[in-house]
């Protein structure tokens, strides 16, 4: 399983990733879930979820395609809507591909979902989820964030806090607490985490690290919301019907 989480933002972009995949108990590994494309006036980050051969496959793809001129190039696209549209098509290409190879019978899952978030030259940062059908639906002011994978157990503090006009330290922040509130909760979700924050119009991934388990901030991060919910519960009156 995976957790991703992507924000569109007024002042730009936050991502993170988790790093962990697993097929059963013996076979966990840790792989990058975020791929970066960038030039002069181009920014764009994928975060994938789902089957592991699949997401890198499409990556693969994406990435080898880079140079050409006959519009199957990430970089070349003139706005986000139409670099979602090339992402969905690539994975439904390569789903497709797989499926006819024979695999499809032995039950394999081939589904895939990417969030696509980034700015090209001449319009705001922008965000995508695309569906493993290839289709895809965009974040929007009232709806500022997308998670992919495993994300029912950080999307209650999200709901809480994150807003369009959320600052990004804020919401950093935020993210962090939603990662650990899923690591904490799903053995399938781990660390390291690959976050980025990316500030409108700077076309630049320079704001991107890897958060161990042993990072000073996160380690506070877990103590302090672990501490801060005992606390707010313990100072909640219990229940009248249920006084000793």
């Amino acid at each position: 399983m995976t957790y991703c989480v992507a924000l569109k933002l007024s002042q730009g972009l936050v991502l993170a990733s988790d790093t962990r995949t697993n097929a059963g108990v013996d076979h966990i590994a840790t792989f990058c879930k975020m791929a970066v494309f960038e030039q002069p006036g181009v920014l764009l980050v994928l975060m994938s979820a789902g089957n592991l051969a699949t997401t890198q496959s499409v990556i693969s793809l994406l990435r080898q395609n880079q140079t050409r001129d006959d519009g199957s190039s990430l970089l070349t696209q003139t706005s986000m809507y139409d670099a979602a549209v090339l992402v969905g098509a690539t994975l439904r290409n390569v789903i497709d591909r797989d499926a006819h190879n024979g695999q499809q019978a032995a039950g394999v899952d081939f589904g895939s979902s990417f969030l696509l978030a980034g700015q090209i030259s001449g319009e705001p940062p922008r965000l995508f989820h695309i569906y493993p059908q290839g289709n895809f639906i965009e974040a929007t002011d009232d709806t500022p964030y997308f998670q992919i994978g495993e994300s029912k157990y950080g999307k209650p503090i999200l709901d809480r806090v994150i807003q369009y006009n959320t600052p990004l330290c804020e919401a950093s922040k935020c993210v962090l607490i939603s990662f650990d509130s899923t690591i904490r909760s799903n053995l399938s979700v781990g660390m390291p985490i690959d976050y980025m924050l990316y500030r409108t119009d700077s076309f630049s991934a320079q704001e991107r690290q890897r958060i161990s388990e042993d990072d000073p901030y996160y380690q506070m991060i877990r103590q302090s919301w672990s501490q801060g919910l005992r606390d707010t519960f313990a100072a909640i009156e219990n229940p009248p019907w249920a006084q000793e």
